[in-house]
């Protein structure tokens, strides 16, 4: 890697387990900004291809017993909380101007939900908790991406 090229690394739809390798990144100087999408019934086929579990022996089990259904009630009570106007393409443009903002300056987080279920809140407080232990134990650096070019003038 050349001192002078800022990385980054731009996620979605991603899990608390992305945030941890976000961390672990910085180190090498990558940036890296999750994109949380919401739920869109309308623009893209999320609804059409999830919540289908691949081992239909344990589909056919909670079909015979009290979650009869249950896979089917969620998945209608999503799409009766997105908003008709809701669209796909504001997921793009949170994308475009994280990548058009400067290396430093990205958030770690984004969250482009019409749907408003709170994930966006406790995302908040899981992050919160996370960066104040990583400064309680000593590890305020993989906080923020080391940036290169500034420790490659400053040796200059």
């Amino acid at each position: 890697m050349t001192n002078s090229v800022k990385k980054s690394a731009i996620i979605t739809g991603a899990s608390g387990g992305i945030v941890v390798y976000a961390r672990e990144l910085t180190r090498w100087g990558i940036e890296t900004s999750i994109i949380v999408p919401g739920a869109f019934t309308g623009g893209t086929n999320h609804f059409a291809h999830a919540g289908s579990p691949a081992d239909k022996a344990r589909v056919a089990e909670y079909e015979a017993g009290p979650y009869k259904g249950f896979a089917d009630d969620v998945l209608q009570g999503f799409i009766s909380i997105v908003p008709t106007e809701a669209n796909v393409e504001g997921v793009a443009d949170a994308i475009v101007k994280v990548v058009d903002t400067p290396f430093g300056k990205r958030p770690s987080r984004v969250h482009y939900d019409p749907t408003q279920d709170g994930a966006e809140v406790v995302n908040m407080v899981s992050d919160r908790v996370r960066a104040e232990l990583l400064r309680w134990i000593g590890l305020t650096d993989v906080l923020t991406p080391r940036d290169f070019t500034v420790q490659s003038k400053n040796a200059a």
